[in-house]
């Protein structure tokens, strides 16, 4: 407990990196997998090579992307740029699935509703078929917020700073109570990533609150 409050600067310091590495990724991948989700809701022949295509990517080992990356993107190995990139790949190939599930378990009744009020196709994406979706995204959205807080710890392996370094660095000193710092960060921050998620997925679905009252 002392070790931890004389190093809480450094500590939430290397939260805060650790929060940007984890969080970016999940809104550009959230932007990335709902088109491609929408693609494979309404396609079924595409379904399957886009839900087998990006689920694949997520088998590529974490430390190897990071290390294959630099290369391919022109960037230092130290760069942010290539976690962000490497969280990204990961949070699509976990939500693409998620958003084509949560897509197709709309109603049909309500989509036929949405068609005869005078809804497009994108205008029906928009305003009935996304937010009837969002619960489902959202508890994807949980998932892949907890494995990329998890996943970038593993960054520290090559000298990206976050939480990470508490692990590898407690490690290397035999010192315990850093390993456990590190641990106890990323599952706080963890659990905050979760509760923002949750809360924004209430707001977004107010009618949910309107239909447990």
């Amino acid at each position: 407990m002392t070790w931890a409050l004389d190093h809480l600067g450094d500590i939430v310091s290397r939260a805060g990196q650790h929060a940007w590495l984890a969080g970016l990724p999940l809104v550009l991948g959230l932007v990335i997998a709902v088109p491609l989700g929408w693609l494979a809701a309404r396609q079924p022949r595409l379904r399957a090579v886009l839900l087998t295509t990006t689920g694949l990517l997520y088998t590529i080992p974490s430390l190897a992307l990071f290390i294959l990356l630099p290369p391919l993107l022109g960037t230092k190995i130290l760069d942010p740029v290539n976690v962000i990139v490497a969280m990204t790949v990961y949070t699509v190939a976990l939500l693409t699935r998620t958003v084509a599930d949560g897509l197709s378990s709309v109603d049909p009744s309500t989509r036929q509703a949405a068609i005869a009020m005078g809804y497009g196709p994108f205008a029906r994406f928009r305003a009935v078929d996304l937010p009837l979706a969002v619960p489902v995204i959202a508890a994807g959205l949980r998932v892949a917020a907890v494995s990329n807080v998890s996943i970038v710890s593993v960054a520290s392996l090559i000298g990206v700073s976050q939480l990470g370094y508490f692990l590898t660095d407690g490690y290397a000193r035999t010192f315990p109570t850093e390993v456990w710092v590190g641990i106890i960060a990323c599952l706080v921050l963890a659990l905050m990533f979760d509760l923002v998620i949750q809360v924004a997925s209430r707001l977004l679905t107010p009618w949910t609150r309107a239909v447990a009252a």
